[in-house]
């Protein structure tokens, strides 16, 4: 039997995504343009500001008041009340502060640092912004895998990422925020390891797997390279949304 092997295509040519604009038309044409087209088992890992930028995702500081808690966290970790009022309102639950830095856990499950809400890569033109993450990001991962299904006639994976810091370690890597057609999270409980003891904890967090190998082709500054093809990844566990990585509050031993 033949090792297995995993490539990644970073896509070139994919240009400024701005509100409004047909993403799995721009994705699908780059996948065109690259020869590589989209075949059976693929996943194509999408980064996350791309697809807050098409769905429209921006918060103008313009429209922005901060509220008297705003002021006060804003006075204490040395960041614009503005910013802080954007990630207020994206959070449920303040989980840590630090200077420059609020942990929060986005409404959406994740626990991460200032809900998101971010200032780089993206035109401040028109006046000082931010964009969030997408509404729903695993629903942003189906329509992205219907509409290059339907083009490609291929059954691929989506898997939208972003870069989150990790609790004792330094450093961001690449998570998976949305995802379709890939199983997210793989059970191996019960599964033998190689001396036939059953593993008794084991869980794979494959779409963040998927999502940090991409990251190192995309990078985290001017690189603009937001999509990357896998090609070889052999599914072997059932379709879950990336909503099943996300640990319950009773299970997460930092909050």
């Amino acid at each position: 039997m033949a090792a297995p092997a995993l490539s990644l295509h970073a896509l070139p040519g994919i240009p400024l995504v701005e509100p409004g604009d047909d993403l799995a038309g721009l994705l699908g044409a780059a996948l065109e343009e690259s020869g590589l087209g989209l075949q059976d088992g693929d996943v194509l890992v999408v980064a996350q500001k791309i697809v807050s930028k098409a769905e429209g995702r921006y918060l103008a500081f313009a429209d922005v008041t901060p509220s008297p808690e705003a002021i006060e966290i804003a006075a204490r970790l040395r960041k614009d009340p503005r910013h802080v009022e954007a990630v207020l309102g994206e959070s449920s639950e303040i989980v840590r502060e630090g200077p420059h830095v609020l942990v929060v856990a986005h409404k959406l499950g994740f626990v991460m640092a200032n809900a998101g809400v971010d200032e780089s890569n993206i035109d401040h033109e028109a006046g000082a912004r931010v964009l969030l993450l997408p509404r729903d990001p695993d629903r942003s991962a189906a329509e992205l895998k219907s509409r290059l299904d339907a083009r490609f006639g291929a059954s691929a994976g989506i898997v939208i990422n972003d870069s989150f810091g990790r609790p004792w370690r330094n450093g961001v890597v690449g998570v998976a925020i949305g995802a379709a057609g890939v199983p997210s999270l793989v059970d191996m409980v019960g599964a033998p390891d190689l001396f036939g003891r059953a593993m008794r904890v084991t869980e794979i967090a494959v779409a963040d797997e998927l999502a940090s190998a991409a990251s190192l082709l995309m990078g985290q500054g001017d690189e603009g390279l937001p999509a990357v093809l896998v090609r070889g990844y052999r599914r072997a566990a059932p379709e879950r949304p990336a909503a099943a990585l996300i640990r319950p509050r009773e299970r997460d031993m930092f909050r």
